[in-house]
């Protein structure tokens, strides 16, 4: 199931979210190591972004398990876009899987949903100056 397909919200459903969700595709890539300690690659694309998770499909089908953690970096080409999040400008971000929806008979790519690893004092001080400033 993509992005696009998920049924939309009623409008009197709070978002529970803490950092909104953008959606956005864009070329990147995971590293991490196996169970044998290998390192690995694969290929992604971005469906949706925020400053603490992004939701990825993969070009190829790859075997990460729930809480792994891997380095996600968006292609050097489409970094500096002002729309992304600061964390996702800087390059690598250390982020772990926290689902992983297989791929479909009809031939939707396997997604991988990630959290980014983020400092949460960076984050509360972004958070504090948006109420001060709203």
């Amino acid at each position: 199931m993509r992005f696009d397909d998920l049924p939309k919200r009623p409008e009197n459903d709070k978002n529970k979210r803490t950092a909104e969700r953008r959606a956005i595709a864009l070329p990147a890539r995971l590293t991490w190591k196996d169970q044998r300690g290998a390192t690995r690659f694969a290929s992604v694309v971005t469906l949706n972004v925020s400053d603490l998770g992004v939701y990825v499909e993969c070009q190829s089908a790859v075997s990460i398990p729930l809480f792994r953690l891997v380095q996600f970096q968006l292609e050097r080409e489409v970094r500096g876009s002002d729309t992304l999040p600061e964390a996702l400008r800087q390059g690598r971000i250390l982020s772990a899987v926290y689902r992983v929806s297989p791929r479909s008979p009809s031939g939707t790519p396997q997604g991988l949903a990630l959290r980014l690893m983020v400092d949460p004092r960076h984050r509360a001080a972004d958070v504090g100056q948006a109420r001060v400033t709203a």
